[in-house]
């Protein structure tokens, strides 16, 4: 069975909101996607980062990644992970192993840290 959390959400939440590294209007004007210039309203943003549903689009995806001075592969590993999941043995390598270490260091929650205790130790 694969293992899936909401880690775009996550990743976006962790920089983006009241009270972290940008506002929804600073990270929306930085998240521009450079192939066709598209970049989410600040209304997207902040459904992305309250965990309302949204649509995950190859767009979203490389606009949070430069919103986010992240490299597209690891943010299309976290929309990965959220959308269909990874089984456990394709977490420990490469950018979905990137994304549950940095989800590990960005969250305070128990089941996330054992979820990636678990994973470390598998590796």
């Amino acid at each position: 069975m694969p293992e899936q959390r909401n880690a775009l959400t996550e990743l976006v939440r962790a920089s983006v909101g009241s009270g972290r590294r940008m506002s929804t209007r600073e990270f929306a004007a930085a998240a521009v996607d450079s192939e066709s210039g598209w970049s989410p309203s600040k209304s997207l943003v902040a459904k992305i980062a309250k965990g309302e549903g949204y649509a995950v689009t190859p767009q979203l995806v490389s606009a949070i990644a430069a919103g986010l001075d992240l490299p597209r592969e690891i943010v299309a590993a976290a929309a990965h992970l959220q959308t269909i999941g990874y089984a456990a043995e394709e977490l420990t390598k490469g950018a979905p192993a990137t994304v549950i270490r940095m989800l590990h260091a960005a969250s305070d929650g128990p089941k996330a840290a054992a979820v990636a205790e678990r994973w470390d130790a598998e590796a």
